[in-house]
Formats: structure tokens, C-alpha cells, sequence
């Protein structure tokens, strides 16, 4: 089983594609490929790299425990739990920016 993961580009978040095509930064609503899937992400790869929104692309391999999707790899598991150090900014806490439907990235 795999997802496919990368980083937003404008805020650098670790995101998703999950079962809408839709990238979003909760790795339980990521859409798992299964072994025959293969054409199928390999076509949301594609799509994904000509809109230049997301960087970083990866495959990932995912077990379940449960109902849980657990990343086999253990960066990929430090990825999904999110940052390791608090995001503040001025010792205030920091809502970083997320890249909206609509957004835009100048190249």
C-alpha cells in the first residue's frame, strides 16, 4: 500500500493527496494505492508536478494498524506527527499560511 506525500510549497507543510485529489496535511484522509493502483498514481504524480504547488513529492509505503495508516518509514511517521519543535513567532504561536484552493505560486 502507498500514499503519495510532499511539502506545500508556499508554507512548506508536510501534505497528502487523499481520495478527492485534494492535498491536505491529515495523513489519515490520504488515498492508499494498492499494488495495481500504480497507473493511477503515477497520473496524480504528474498532475501534481505541472501545477508547481507542491515540491517534494514522494511515494510512501503505509501499513494499517487498524484503521490507522502507520508510514513505514520512520521520517515519514516524524512528518505526519507534525513539527518537533513549537512554531511560534516572537514567542507568540504561529498560524502559517495555507495555500487555498484558489492560490497562486509565481515561477
Amino acid at each position: 500500500m502507498e500514499i503519495l506525500t510532499g511539502n506545500e510549497l508556499t508554507s512548506g507543510a508536510t501534505v497528502y493527496l487523499d481520495r478527492n485529489g485534494t492535498w491536505v496535511e491529515n495523513l489519515q484522509a490520504a488515498r492508499v494505492f494498492s499494488a495495481n493502483e500504480t497507473a493511477e498514481r503515477d497520473a496524480a504524480l504528474a498532475a501534481t508536478k505541472g501545477t508547481g504547488r507542491v515540491i517534494s513529492l514522494e511515494i510512501e509505503e503505509v501499513t494499517r494498524d487498524g484503521e490507522t495508516l502507520v508510514p513505514k518509514r520512520l521520517r515519514e511517521r516524524i512528518r505526519a506527527a507534525g513539527p518537533t519543535a513549537p512554531l511560534t513567532l516572537a514567542g507568540a504561536p504561529y498560524d502559517r499560511q495555507h495555500l487555498g484552493e484558489d492560490g497562486h505560486v509565481s515561477i
